[in-house]
């Protein structure tokens, strides 16, 4: 009965930061951040999403030792949102309003390379951390291309509430970078790394704390 209910805690846990982090996601700044900002700056969307999945993807996945549940995270987030989503459009808003983050390939690809390299850490931290970052921007500019004129969903609807610091601007992306893809992706595989450890360091002091 104890493993089961020491279990069913962590998991438990992991639904309670996913549905945390994706609250983070869907409201900073008041209201929405992936419509208004992905559009505004693809590398600052790609490099805060990248790092906030591994570093939670990477805690629950050492925490319990099962390779998944990186996946089991990233979905979690991903129902939530879609939750959120379907709120929004249930209050007039339309279907494009909120475009759902694609985080789940990216969480498998962590859990993958957990398994295939047996369960090693450092592996998971440094080839996981890499692979999280570099992919995340390429399945998330996929996801937005499907999204019916979205600069029209970013900016026909105002966000009253926001600050004027986080109110979008129209993206110049030619005018500093080619490929907002490719500087994300190598912007992200880079600081997903050292998140990705910082993940794991907190799943050492969780274990510490737990043994006092």
């Amino acid at each position: 009965v104890m493993v089961w209910l020491r279990r069913t805690t962590h998991y438990l846990f992991i639904v309670v930061v996913a549905v945390n982090s994706t609250l983070l996601t869907i409201n900073a700044g008041d209201y929405i951040f992936y419509t208004d900002w992905a559009w505004t700056s693809f590398v600052v969307f790609s490099v805060s999403q990248s790092t906030m999945l591994v570093v939670g993807a990477i805690y629950y996945m050492l925490f319990t030792g099962v390779p998944g549940t990186a996946t089991y995270y990233a979905t979690i987030m991903t129902i939530y949102t879609w939750v959120a989503k379907g709120a929004w459009f249930s209050l007039g808003y339309p279907y494009d309003f909120i475009a759902v983050p694609v985080w789940i390939p990216s969480a498998m690809l962590l859990d993958l390379t957990y398994w295939a390299t047996r369960r090693n850490k450092h592996a998971a931290i440094i080839i996981g951390g890499t692979l999280v970052g570099l992919s995340l921007p390429l399945f998330n500019m996929v996801n937005l291309l499907l999204v019916r004129d979205p600069l029209e969903m970013a900016f026909k609807y105002p966000r009253p509430t926001l600050p004027p610091y986080m109110t979008p601007i129209e993206p110049q992306v030619g005018k500093f970078y080619n490929s907002p893809v490719a500087l994300g992706s190598g912007a992200g595989a880079v600081l997903s790394v050292p998140i990705a450890a910082l993940g794991a360091k907190l799943n050492t002091w969780t274990y510490r704390w737990m043994a006092a």
